[in-house]
């Protein structure tokens, strides 16, 4: 398989989701070239710069895709994620759910690239949206808090709790099963599925929706009261660094890492939904793209960074 960014630019052509800002209004509207005049080389740019970092660190991808996803969430497609605290204001990335996002120097290391050839024309939310081959075209976001960064869904959250997240901010039951797919790169630290492997409750001592195998092969690695700082499992262990669809598969043989993966089962809709993703990769790929696109259409930035770092 491709670099996750040739993948990504397979599923669907280039669009680029624009904000025309006027005094009065704010229209959102579609365009294939809207950079084609004021920086026509930013995709090669950013592209040049991920290509380099992934032949450099597989864990790229999926870092940058899951950038995004928790930029987005938040206050909108803004960039705020990648915003540094300062002062007395403790920023999105410094939260809890976000102490182990990393990648931060590839879109930084972007932005410089781009601010060479096109100064103070291409946001960072831009630029963190190109280097996940989503393209969205909107302003930075100036305000980046770590106490908001609770809106992000949490590995353990049931069904109900998934269903209430995403459809605060406009995404159905569709994008959830799609956008769950995404955790078929990357890697996970013990902490995030420990609570079903240890003590799950006054019952059992792990999740009894676990296969019992995969869950004797975690708790071999994620001991009780493990100390070890980077201990964990890849998201999905026979293709961690492939956008497939073997996610939806181990889900269905009951060997999903979270909690909330495994919660995609708990409804005959995400349930027939998963089904299908599992049989059809095709499908998989078309639904996660279209779920990206609209995810990608919150928006919130107010202004073009210098720095992706610090509001200017």
């Amino acid at each position: 398989m491709a670099p996750f960014i040739n993948i990504v630019a397979m599923l669907w052509s280039l669009v680029i989701i624009i904000s025309v800002c006027s005094p009065r209004v704010i229209i959102n509207a579609l365009s294939l070239n809207h950079y084609e005049k004021t920086c026509p080389s930013v995709e090669d740019v950013v592209a040049k710069v991920v290509k380099d970092a992934i032949s450099k660190d597989r864990t790229v991808p999926a870092a940058v895709l899951r950038l995004h996803f928790h930029d987005c969430f938040i206050r909108g497609c803004d960039g705020s994620v990648l915003l540094e605290s300062r002062g007395g204001n403790n920023a999105e990335r410094d939260g809890p759910p976000n102490i182990s996002l990393h990648a931060f120097y590839v879109i930084e290391g972007a932005k410089k690239a781009v601010e060479d050839v096109c100064p103070g024309v291409v946001s960072c939310a831009d630029i963190l949206a190109l280097a996940a081959r989503d393209v969205v075209v909107q302003k930075d976001g100036r305000t980046s808090k770590a106490s908001e960064t609770t809106q992000l869904p949490a590995p353990t959250f049931n069904i109900s709790q998934l269903q209430k997240s995403f459809s605060k901010r406009g995404l159905s039951m569709d994008d959830l099963v799609a956008l769950s797919g995404g955790h078929t790169l990357g890697f996970s630290h013990c902490s995030s599925f420990q609570n079903r492997i240890q003590n799950f409750n006054s019952t059992h001592e792990v999740d009894p929706s676990m296969h019992p195998s995969f869950a004797a092969s975690l708790k071999s690695i994620c001991p009780p009261n493990t100390k070890a700082k980077n201990a964990g499992i890849s998201m999905d262990p026979f293709s961690s660094t492939t956008f497939d669809n073997t996610y939806y598969k181990l889900i269905l043989q009951k060997k999903a890492l979270f909690s909330s993966d495994q919660a995609l089962l708990a409804t005959p809709k995400t349930k027939k939904l998963v089904e299908k993703f599992a049989s059809s990769k095709k499908a998989f790929h078309t639904a996660f793209a279209n779920s990206m696109i609209k995810m990608s259409n919150i928006n919130g930035g107010q202004e073009i960074r210098k720095d992706c770092r610090f509001i200017n």
